[in-house]
């Protein structure tokens, strides 16, 4: 062999070898504030203060993925993320802080970012690590994709199953919405980012172990998965009791056309059992003792068996180039306590995007949507008794309202892998007490992806 030949088969190999790697990058930061407004005469442990406040979060991530062989991938993410959310007062509370989120007093919270933060100090951790492996249903033409965030380069079967296990977002694959998903490039509230009613299991920072299956065909997905809960409410230490702890979720995926546009539905179905107790009964320990417990009792439990059920319907519209609409409509029973998520047990919204092509910006967008949560009757009667969840509790709710949110964004590009994007929120009843608000919040995101 020549060696020119030699030298050009050596390119080759190395080529080679490099499209089994993925390498990706991205870097979060936003600052948000929020003006003062009328809510004195609550002081609960939970109560955002109504005083003017501004708080930064941060959250840096790698995405490594490599091929390992036909169809099969290992992914690892590590990442760096700290902050807070608005509104949060410090506090000499005798209990456990891990047990409360950094972001309290709105259910459906402003920043979706401070979700995957469990102090308000910068630490590094692994966000996920898991194995894929696609087996095509039969021998029709792949679809081409690009090498992407935790997505290696590569043709990819039309129809397929997919396994995935180890550590992840069960968001990762559930729920997806193509207008309201991310908070890092979309929009931010907590309820728009995923179905507020779903209390889906992850620990502090948003991740879990697990084992998720899909079935995929071209105009329809079914997916399923079983995931493990955290111990406590909160809680960044997942249940490995997976007898008597767990997550069980379901999805159906349809794909139809109005208009000769492209939509999609989804429709989600999960059961979750922890050691979360009911709401009447901590609202009866509470009232019986006159003290929410040291640990609260309805962070932590006693005992195995708490059920929470629910389901969710989610919709995406393209409009072409215009942009397009979504909507997503949610609930669970309400009855048990409130174990991985937020404090919603109802939720529905509504919005769209404008695309930035009719004024000459193909990557610019602007946002708007609408939300409207609420909570069940047990869950009413136990923060009026006086008690708190991990995120909620301002000591009494005598003037329960549902909480409704409007959120507006502009997104630019700045550079090829810069945006900053401006963001307005305004909240009307925050932690669903009438008595409070409404709260005006400003905030500017910056997000650097490659």
């Amino acid at each position: 062999m020549s060696t020119a030949r030699a030298q050009q088969d050596n390119n080759n190999n190395y080529l080679d070898s490099l499209q089994k790697w993925s390498l990706h990058y991205q870097f979060t930061t936003i600052v948000q504030g929020h003006a003062g407004f009328h809510g004195d005469g609550y002081d609960g442990r939970n109560t955002l203060s109504p005083q003017s406040d501004t708080a930064l979060s941060v959250t840096t991530t790698l995405f490594l993925g490599r091929r390992l062989w036909k169809g099969a991938g290992l992914f690892i993410n590590p990442e760096i993320a700290g902050g807070r959310g608005v509104g949060h007062r410090d506090s000499q509370s005798p209990y456990d802080e891990s047990l409360y989120a950094p972001a309290v007093g709105i259910a459906g919270f402003p920043n979706g970012e401070t979700f995957r933060i469990g102090s308000a100090r910068p630490a590094l951790y692994i966000a996920r690590v898991y194995l894929e492996q696609i087996f095509p249903l039969d021998n029709s033409d792949g679809v081409e994709v690009e090498s992407g965030a935790n997505q290696v380069k590569g043709v990819v079967p039309a129809s397929r199953v997919v396994v995935t296990a180890g550590k992840f977002s069960v968001a990762d694959m559930f729920d997806n919405n193509r207008y309201a998903h991310d908070p890092r490039t979309q929009f931010l509230n907590w309820s728009l980012m995923s179905l507020g009613a779903w209390d889906y299991p992850a620990n502090t920072r948003g991740y879990t172990w697990g084992l998720a299956l899909e079935y995929i065909r071209p105009t329809y997905a079914i997916r399923a998965a079983a995931n493990l809960m955290p111990k406590t409410a909160n809680g960044n230490v997942l249940d490995w009791n997976i007898r008597q702890s767990g997550a069980l979720t379901v999805e159906l995926e349809k794909q139809y056309t109005l208009l000769k546009y492209p939509g999609t539905v989804r429709v989600l179905g999960f059961r979750n059992v922890t050691k979360a107790p009911a709401y009447a009964l901590a609202t009866q320990r509470l009232l019986q003792t006159g003290s929410v417990g040291d640990p609260p009792f309805v962070l932590t439990g006693d005992q195995y068996g708490g059920v929470k059920y629910g389901f969710g319907v989610n919709m995406e519209q393209p409009l072409g180039e215009t942009g397009g609409l979504f909507a997503r409509l949610s609930w669970n029973d309400g009855r048990t306590a409130t174990w991985a998520f937020t404090e919603i047990d109802r939720s529905l919204t509504v919005g769209g995007l404008i695309g930035g092509r009719r004024w000459r910006r193909p990557n610019d967008g602007i946002g708007l949507s609408v939300a409207v949560n609420g909570i069940s009757p047990d869950h009413r009667a136990f923060l009026n008794a006086g008690g708190i969840g991990f995120m909620l509790g301002d000591g009494s709710l005598p003037n329960y309202r549902t909480e409704n949110s409007w959120e507006a964004y502009y997104s630019a590009r700045i550079a090829r892998t810069l945006y900053l994007t401006l963001n307005y929120q305004f909240v009307q009843n925050p932690g669903y007490n009438g008595d409070r608000g409404p709260v005006n919040l400003f905030a500017l995101r910056t997000h650097v992806e490659f």
